[in-house]
């Protein structure tokens, strides 16, 4: 059974007094606060659709965020070039078995919210930032090996640094690593995967948008 991919939370708690801004330095989850001067690593926050590749030892399924999401054609179409072949298919066989192997990532590109043709202008892609074995997540530096090795795109690492390093940067509307628009923000995880007492992984998602209104004193 192929679960569906987590929300990845803010680290910051919102206002509840209806602004929903952020109140930066207020940490939602205490293992974050905790952790927030390790050196995560951040990636390119890409805004595009969540794909999920799930390889059941024999053979694809494509799947959205959720089991009922409508996947854009152009997309399905995409993704059948990258995974429908034999040379992936033995090479995925080879490395993980009959192992429940589930390939997390973003189809990104014209089509595809609105900033999607300053992405891919006149076509769409799938590029790669998770991937679960047997229902684990993988390590970051495995998740590149493994991209390296299969030939897929794998999101951009921006940034290795602290939280309070990665909110300094998005506050700057960084321009995309992949397209011509701005940064829609950035997603951090540490080197090696950690979960909190509730055991949910220690990932989190800063975005350039939250601080163009955010109250950014404590």
């Amino acid at each position: 059974m192929f679960s569906e991919y987590h929300k990845i939370e803010t680290p910051y708690e919102r206002d509840v007094d209806g602004s929903k801004k952020l109140i930066e330095g207020r940490f939602r989850n205490k293992f974050v606060k905790y952790l927030k001067d390790c050196q995560w690593i951040f990636t390119e926050k890409v805004d595009g659709t969540n794909i999920r590749v799930c390889w059941d030892g024999h053979n694809f399924v494509f799947k959205g965020r959720t089991d009922r999401a409508q996947l854009p054609a152009g997309l399905v179409v995409r993704l059948q070039q990258i995974f429908f072949n034999d040379t992936m298919e033995e090479m995925v066989e080879q490395m993980f078995g009959n192992k429940e192997v589930m390939f997390i990532g973003e189809g990104y590109g014209a089509g595809i919210q609105a900033v999607g043709k300053e992405y891919i202008p006149d076509g769409q892609d799938f590029i790669l930032f998770d991937i679960t074995v047997d229902g684990k997540y993988l390590d970051h530096d495995d998740v590149v090996d493994i991209a390296t090795a299969l030939g897929l795109k794998m999101v951009p690492v921006v940034l290795t640094g602290t939280i309070d390093d990665a909110v300094t940067l998005v506050k700057n509307n960084p321009s995309s690593m992949l397209g011509t628009c701005v940064m829609e923000g950035v997603v951090g995880r540490l080197p090696i995967n950690m979960y909190d007492g509730r055991g949910n992984r220690m990932i989190v998602k800063i975005k350039c948008h939250d601080f163009e209104q955010s109250d950014r004193n404590l």
